[in-house]
């Protein structure tokens, strides 16, 4: 269900491979690689979807970034400098907006997604974490000795693999402060849009190094949501992310909710509420059986999800509970953005589409 997200980066070089190295004759790294324009980009898999306000920016395989004006009657192909697959998207303000995905790679948009630049790369993130960790100037911020150590090797053994972790969900504040979530617990923070980044490798209490699949904040707290049952909320005293329990041990996907409550959400349908800031959890019945892949919060207490098999549920309570949608075309979906209350934008392997909401 989740190839989407955490399919081995060999995967994301397989399909770049026919677009770079055999379509020019010598080989181009798909970092270096321009996405290809193509009437189809709309059509194709797409991973992550945003609202800006009046425009929505989809974002999917072979660096395909598409932006829609009319409520998804019809999409723009954007400027796009790789060729990586991504998976996520996010824009603080209509203006300014980030996505990441296979590769390491972060983007940065200026102009609500119309044109992007890249920022960082897996190949400059994995140098920046093994020089941050060895030349860390307080060892004992970092733990033990031995969980100094550790980390110091666990940095550089990453920073060894270059481009090979890939970043899976993005989440800023307003336009300069924002984190990177991804594979194997990797997770870098940023103070200035993205110019510079810090390593908070250190900062998770996940000594598995699990992935970190989605961070959102919700119910007056930043959430990261991960496998085997990985819920970490940061602790504004600390400065660390604090692992939480809500019984279940399968995968969340996702992380919503509203001003009062929070939702993970993952697995076999599987979703959590609470609202006492992570330390009570009800499960909440869904009525699915298959992944839950994608949600939004649509304001006035709605929030709406949408599942591997295509289906979409929506609430009104801010998820104590939920009822079906009936839609236009049932496909398999990947992310959800609101248009309003009453219609959202839907994203998945046969591209993006629009759905009202009832």
């Amino acid at each position: 269900m989740f190839i989407r997200k955490i399919a081995l980066p060999l995967a994301a070089f397989i399909f770049a491979l026919p677009l770079t190295a055999v379509a020019a004759g010598v080989f181009r790294d798909v970092l270096d690689t321009p996405a290809r324009e193509s009437a189809f980009a709309s059509k194709s898999l797409l991973n992550g979807v945003a609202s800006t306000g009046k425009r929505v920016v989809a974002v999917g395989q072979r660096g395909h970034i598409v932006y829609s004006d009319d409520g998804g009657k019809s999409w723009v192909q954007a400027k796009v400098p790789v060729t990586s697959d991504l998976v996520a998207v996010t824009f603080p303000t209509p203006e300014k907006g980030w996505a990441v995905g296979h590769d390491g790679v972060v983007l940065h948009s200026a102009d609500g997604g119309a044109t992007w630049s890249k920022q960082l790369d897996g190949r400059s993130a994995g140098q920046l974490m093994a020089t941050f960790y060895a030349a860390h100037p307080d060892k004992g911020a970092l733990g033990s000795p031995a969980t100094a150590a550790a980390l110091v090797d666990e940095a550089k053994r990453i920073g060894a693999q270059g481009s090979e972790n890939p970043f899976l969900d993005v989440w800023f504040a307003d336009e300069n402060n924002g984190f990177i979530v991804g594979a194997f617990n990797l997770i870098f923070r940023t103070a200035d849009g993205g110019k510079t980044w810090e390593p908070w490798f250190h900062r998770t209490e996940n000594p598995n190094r699990l992935h970190l699949y989605a961070i959102r904040q919700v119910g007056g707290g930043l959430y990261v949501a991960g496998e085997q049952g990985l819920v970490l909320r940061l602790d504004s005293a600390s400065g660390n992310f604090s692992k939480l329990d809500t019984g279940y041990k399968g995968s969340f996907f996702g992380v919503t909710g509203g001003e009062h409550a929070a939702m993970v959400f993952g697995l076999r349908g599987n979703a959590f509420r609470s609202v006492d800031g992570g330390r009570k959890w009800q499960k909440v019945e869904t009525g699915l059986q298959d992944g839950i892949t994608g949600a939004a919060s649509c304001g006035e207490q709605r929030l709406v999800l949408v599942s591997q098999s295509g289906r979409m549920l929506v609430s009104d309570n801010t998820g104590e509970n939920f009822r079906p949608v009936k839609l236009d075309q049932p496909a398999p979906a990947s992310a959800v953005a609101c248009l309003g209350k009453d219609a959202a934008v839907i994203a998945g392997p046969r591209g993006v589409r629009a759905q009202a909401v009832q």
